[in-house]
């Protein structure tokens, strides 16, 4: 059990555990800036990922966020529900199911990007330029197929 000592945290010693624990307290604070948005940062990166692909199936856009297709769904029902996003048949495949960024999904993208990008600023100010990119850069191998395959052989 973690236990707080005055105002720092007993040292991790498990590389999830430091990962999750340091994933909520950024979370947090992103989730702060974005309150007046109405949406949370794991929208916000749902939304500017689908942004950055185009017209992602579902499957694409999963596997680019690294999540399985029920958790998925899941997450995008309430950006879905608000009019940001649409889901529509493949023309080509009817079993897929493409990601659509509708103009309200742009405009809240717009507006939040007006909370992100000091917030991401502060970030790196925070940490450093030089390590924020190092840290971006690991976690993205972290999260790759390339490291997944690496870690399960």
């Amino acid at each position: 059990m973690r236990r707080q000592t005055g105002k720092t945290l007993t040292p991790s010693v498990c590389g999830s555990g430091a990962l999750r624990r340091a994933m909520r307290s950024m979370g947090q604070l992103y989730d702060q800036a974005l309150a007046p948005t109405g949406i949370n940062i794991a929208q916000f990166n749902l939304l500017r990922t689908i942004d950055l692909l185009g017209t992602p199936t579902q499957s694409e856009l999963a596997g680019d966020v690294v999540m399985d297709l029920s958790a998925l769904g899941h997450t995008l029902k309430p950006l879905i529900r608000e009019g940001y996003l649409s889901i529509e048949k493949d023309e080509n495949d009817g079993r897929r199911r493409i990601v659509i960024l509708t103009k309200e999904g742009r405009d809240k993208l717009k507006e939040a990007m007006l909370y992100w990008k000091p917030t991401q600023r502060r970030f790196e100010l925070t940490l450093g330029r030089a390590a924020s990119a190092q840290l971006i850069e690991l976690l993205d191998h972290l999260a790759s197929p390339a490291f997944h395959e690496k870690f399960m052989k």
